[in-house]
């Protein structure tokens, strides 16, 4: 700001834009006498005009504004100059004069049959494209206006929908805390896009195994889990719309783990169901071993018909992953006893074999 002993020759305009896509322009007139309005925009913008400040406003019908809609620069108070013109920096938009009765208005050709004027002189903007965002100016040399050029600020943000949002994957099959999971989110057509991802319902956030880059268009999770299978979804969005993508789904193989064997109460002549169970994808294959020698039993399930007492003994149950290559047992130890009394013992052990 530029003063001394003398009065303030100058007005200072200043734009301060903050992290919630609002910004204050306040005209600083002298020392202390300060108008501010509040708007929303979505871009930093700095601008130091020199000329005088005007309390005269531009005000947009919307803001942001879809591509190919229109929009009406309203001034504030309202007010019927004799002559003047419209202007985007340094292209001029539209001039008027009064003469007599009738209002002379003379359209540049860039916006022939997009632009014009009201009584209020207030500009409408038809058929917009992402090129008409910028600074307006209305200039006038009317006797009732203070300053010959009345310089508003105006910055209103045209924003194209967005459309057709689409993710893809590096490898839909993974292997638990081995593999790294990649999608990428794409987006056809859009502007001031921002980027959201879901699992299912819950938003994805970085941390120590995911990362966010790209402008959040490629999520990539390190050594997945058996969590992270999806669906995933990228959701794009702007001032003026938002679109979600197709899901995407990593088969996670994982397992077997968290084992356990049931075994219910045993006398001799009795039927005897053992079932095995573990946390597997895809689910694992069984094997049964009896004293540690294998049965030509497979699955789940061991059934034991009319058991004697010489079927007591421990039971094992292994479990092999073909995808992973992991394998885990559990053994459970079966004591059969006569009709006078039953015991049953049992213990769950889990290592690699």
């Amino acid at each position: 700001m530029l003063h001394n002993k003398h009065t303030l020759q100058y007005s200072l305009l200043l734009l301060f834009a903050t992290c919630t896509n609002t910004y204050v322009l306040c005209c600083i007139h002298g020392l202390y006498h300060v108008n501010c309005i509040w708007s929303n925009i979505s871009s930093l913008v700095f601008f130091f005009f020199p000329e005088a400040c005007s309390t005269m406003e531009v005000k947009p019908s919307a803001n942001p504004v879809v591509v190919g809609q229109s929009i009406t620069l309203s001034l504030s108070p309202p007010t019927s100059l004799n002559s003047g013109s419209w202007a985007v920096g340094d292209v001029f938009i539209l001039t008027w004069s009064k003469l007599g009765d009738k209002d002379q208005v003379a359209v540049y050709p860039n916006y022939m049959g997009r632009a014009s004027i009201d009584g209020s002189r207030a500009l409408t903007l038809s058929s917009l494209s992402m090129n008409d965002s910028g600074v307006y100016t209305m200039r006038s040399t009317d006797p009732g206006v203070t300053a010959s050029l009345i310089r508003t600020f105006i910055f209103f943000v045209l924003a194209e929908p967005v459309s057709n949002v689409t993710t893809s994957s590096n490898d839909s099959a993974l292997i638990e805390h081995m593999d790294t999971a990649v999608a990428l989110c794409s987006v056809s057509s859009g502007s001031f896009i921002s980027l959201v991802w879901f699992n299912s319902s819950s938003e994805v956030t970085a941390n120590d195994r995911v990362q966010l880059t790209e402008g959040n268009s490629t999520l990539t999770i390190v050594k997945v889990s058996r969590h992270d299978q999806g669906p995933f979804t990228c959701c794009a969005f702007n001032p003026v719309s938002n679109a979600t993508s197709n899901p995407v789904n990593f088969t996670i193989y994982y397992g077997p783990d968290n084992m356990n064997m049931t075994l219910g109460s045993h006398t001799t002549g009795s039927n005897v169901t053992a079932v095995c169970a573990s946390e597997s994808n895809p689910p694992a294959q069984m094997q049964w071993a009896f004293k540690e020698q294998l049965l030509n039993t497979t699955g789940s399930v061991l059934e034991l018909y009319h058991v004697t007492k010489d079927q007591s003994g421990s039971y094992s149950c292994f479990a092999f992953n073909n995808e992973t290559n992991l394998s885990r047992n559990v053994t459970g130890y079966l004591d059969i006893k006569g009709e006078e009394g039953k015991k049953y013992y049992y213990k769950n052990t889990h290592f690699y074999i």
